[in-house]
């Protein structure tokens, strides 16, 4: 009986466990076969322990240059699609104006459509304008796709405001650029920050869409899965534990620093 009232106690606590295990699982795969010498093309069985791949990650043709081009166009595509939502934000939830429930509707179908089906639909418009496939189609469906979750991240942060706060600064004389330097803007910028985040990910990690309205340009996603066809280079998988060991460098230094001021403030 102690077992299980023990089991009982901390159920939620070993379910959350398993499932970050599970999350992560194939994040320790990848990591693993990143220190992997196999004998063939194909990255899929364990050989022999190796470093010569993180000795030599550009070591495969056309493939630092593919994760440069997916880079920029994250980069391009997180400001392009957090300045453009962040004002989408602000407009929905502080002003009202005709058709504001149908944008605040159709501001969200990118996320409950189909890749496949916007890939198509871009593509066609983008054929139909006569626009050149490459670089700059690619960056316009990134925004496109990335927006609705920056809204939807910085629209929450911005409902849960205090609008007494920016009435305090009007009271204080601060002018309105003042207002929204100081108060508004760090008031927000966690969501924004969120919104920010997510769509570099999203646009980093995207191959539907990419493959669809890419032409002959070729990212980092379309470099992996066009290699797969052909054998797995184990420098794949050495990006890919590099990126996912930044992203957790990243989140430790920014609750290192959350911590901190939390404890100034108290």
């Amino acid at each position: 009986m102690s077992f299980l009232n023990w089991l009982k106690r901390r159920l939620v606590v070993i379910a959350g466990l398993l499932t970050l295990a599970y999350l992560l699982l194939p994040n320790l795969i990848v990591t693993v076969f990143s220190f992997n010498k196999p004998k063939g093309r194909f990255n899929y069985e364990w050989q022999r322990f190796s470093t010569d791949a993180w000795k030599d990650p550009c070591g495969v043709a056309d493939m630092c240059g593919s994760l440069s081009l997916s880079l920029r166009i994250a980069a391009f595509a997180t400001v392009g699609a957090t300045v453009l939502g962040t004002m989408i934000s602000f407009a929905l939830v502080r002003y009202r104006f005709r058709a504001r429930g149908a944008v605040n509707s159709l501001i969200f179908l990118p996320m409950a459509m189909p890749e496949v089906v916007m890939a198509a639909s871009l593509l066609t418009l983008f054929l139909n304008m006569g626009a050149q496939l490459g670089f700059w189609t690619i960056l316009i469906a990134h925004i496109m796709f990335c927006l609705s979750f920056v809204v939807t991240a910085v629209k929450a942060r911005v409902m849960s405001m205090d609008p007494r706060l920016e009435e305090a600064a009007r009271d204080l004389y601060a002018g309105p650029v003042q207002t929204f330097w100081r108060v508004t803007l760090p008031i927000a910028a966690p969501g924004i920050a969120a919104g920010a985040l997510l769509s570099f990910a999203l646009s980093f990690d995207d191959f539907i869409i990419t493959n669809f309205n890419a032409g002959s340009t070729v990212t980092f996603p379309m470099f992996v899965w066009g290699s797969a066809q052909r054998g797995t280079p184990v420098q794949i998988n050495v990006i890919g534990t590099a990126m996912f060991l930044l992203a957790v460098l990243f989140v430790l230094v920014a609750m290192v620093l959350g911590n901190r001021r939390n404890k100034q403030k108290a």
